[in-house]
């Protein structure tokens, strides 16, 4: 076991430091590293060689029925090796990625317990972003609707009083993030966690990446000590071994998959353009694959505004998310999304890891990644449950270096996207057009923030759902200064 680095801040020892884990892998070579949780079926075709059924792992049959609803016909690799372990009573350390089935692997073995000891604060799920505690809540509200289980999600960016008020009501199961559920355990008056049974912490490389160390130190402290407790994570960090010797007993090492692998079924490309045309490449390139669904990566928030704005301007159904957002809008543009009202997600780096967007055909890193790994995650949104996917990397002069390390860390070189110079450069000036128009939209969104600021004292994090594409729509009427004026006083 690797010892962690002085400068690492402290995690919080429950007195297990010498715990040493189990390890069982699976030994596979090319596993899938981003497969739907909805698709578990559809992935055991083409990955499993095990046909275990959700009885075999032993679990209840009205768990087992549960599964069947949501098309889950045969469990994952995740899952057939978890959750026997996790129903012996085992604390697990499952590495394994996005997709891979993990929530199925952790939710089923708890509700599996809450069957045979039905009480409130029964488990704790601890997730490094709000949306993918949402999404977890889903999970146990569909896979427990036959035995009437209850969830509460504490999650930053919602009211603390209707949070309160749900967690007055004592939910079996609470999905939080670490920083609001110490909001509430600090000044929420007889709300503990000493009843807690079983802890769960998902993506646990991404929670302590986001510096909730100390957070995890004061809930760690106030669990109780008589409880099991799953490690989930994509890498296994220093950090991430420091808070496994913190915060579990004897734990089994489960690895399903390897660091930083894409799948066969992935087309990866790269496309070396001028930065100045990076724009009218990225409407070219959707404009040729038109019909497919997209996630485009940016690296700033204005910069998925700006792009959604430029693209609504050219008539494509696109729609920005960013952890500026506030939550219900953050969750408006995933619904749309995924239900298919657009095409086209336009998404920081906030979405590229943890949430389920099934059926994303391409994905277009815009702007390259700054860390490698990064690009891993990113391009795990596509090609999943053995269905192909492409992704396309735009690389300007200012990114070869940052490309190179990408090449570096997958072991090949991709190839060139290749795209007919003549047939980019005919869209430049619509482009360009375009380009002006998402300008003066984002000083108009700009100013209505500011207005409202004054007002009301608060600034609503986004609007550009509100915005998109108006000028365009509003040229049509002639007295374009007169009507927006119109619009926005509406």
């Amino acid at each position: 076991m690797s010892t962690t680095s002085d400068d690492e801040e402290n995690i919080v020892s429950d007195g297990n430091e010498s715990n040493e884990e189990q390890s069982v892998k699976d030994g596979s070579e090319n596993q899938d590293q981003g497969n739907s949780e909805t698709d578990n079926d559809e992935y055991n075709k083409e990955q499993n060689n095990k046909s275990l059924t959700w009885k075999d792992l032993g679990l209840n049959e009205t768990l087992c029925k549960a599964c069947e609803e949501l098309k889950w016909k045969t469990p994952s690799r995740i899952q057939q090796e978890s959750i026997p372990l996790a129903l012996q009573g085992k604390d697990i350390i499952g590495l394994a990625e996005t997709g891979s089935g993990k929530t199925g692997a952790f939710a089923l073995p708890i509700l599996e317990a809450l069957l045979d000891n039905p009480q409130r604060f029964f488990a704790l799920i601890l997730t490094p972003t709000r949306e993918l505690a949402f999404q977890i809540s889903e999970q146990f509200e569909a896979l427990g609707s036959g035995i009437g289980v209850k969830c509460c999600v504490i999650v930053g960016g919602m009211d603390m009083v209707s949070q309160s008020l749900q967690l007055g009501k004592k939910p079996h199961i609470i999905i939080a993030t670490p920083g609001r559920l110490v909001d509430h355990l600090e000044n929420l008056k007889g709300f503990n966690l000493k009843a807690i049974k079983y802890l769960v912490m998902d993506e646990a490389d991404r929670i302590l990446n986001m510096d909730f160390e100390v957070e995890l130190d004061k809930i760690l402290k106030v669990l109780p000590k008589e409880r099991r407790t799953f490690l989930f994570s994509a890498t296994m960090t220093k950090k991430v071994k420091k808070l496994q010797r913190a915060s579990l007993k004897d734990p089994v090492k489960i690895e399903v998959s390897n660091k930083y692998q894409t799948v066969e079924q992935l087309l990866q490309y790269y496309i070396f353009i001028p930065v100045k045309y990076k724009d009218v490449y990225l409407v070219h390139i959707l404009n040729e694959l038109a019909g497919n669904s997209f996630m485009i990566f940016c690296s700033t928030c204005n910069n998925t505004v700006r792009t959604a704005l430029m693209l609504r301007a050219l008539g494509m159904a696109a729609i920005p998310l960013h952890g500026q957002m506030s939550q219900n809008k953050r969750l408006a543009a995933l619904n749309k999304f995924k239900s298919k009202n657009r095409s086209i997600l336009i998404s920081t780096d906030v979405a590229s890891r943890g949430l389920d967007i099934p059926h994303v055909d391409v994905v277009l890193n815009f702007d390259i990644p700054t860390h490698s790994k990064d690009y891993i995650h990113r391009v795990g949104r596509t090609a999943r449950a053995g269905r192909a996917g492409k992704a396309i990397t735009f690389v300007t002069q200012y990114d070869v270096e940052l490309y190179q390390r990408i090449e570096h860390l997958l072991g090949k070189q991709l190839p060139l996207y290749k795209c007919e110079e003549d047939e980019v450069m005919a869209l430049q000036e619509r482009v360009s057009e375009a380009q002006r128009t998402a300008k003066l939209e984002l000083k108009d969104i700009e100013e209505s923030k500011g207005k409202r600021f004054k007002k009301v004292g608060a600034v609503d994090a986004d609007d550009s759902e509100q915005f998109v594409g108006a000028r365009k729509r509003l040229k049509v009427g002639g007295n374009v200064k007169k009507n927006w004026k119109r619009a926005k006083k509406k």
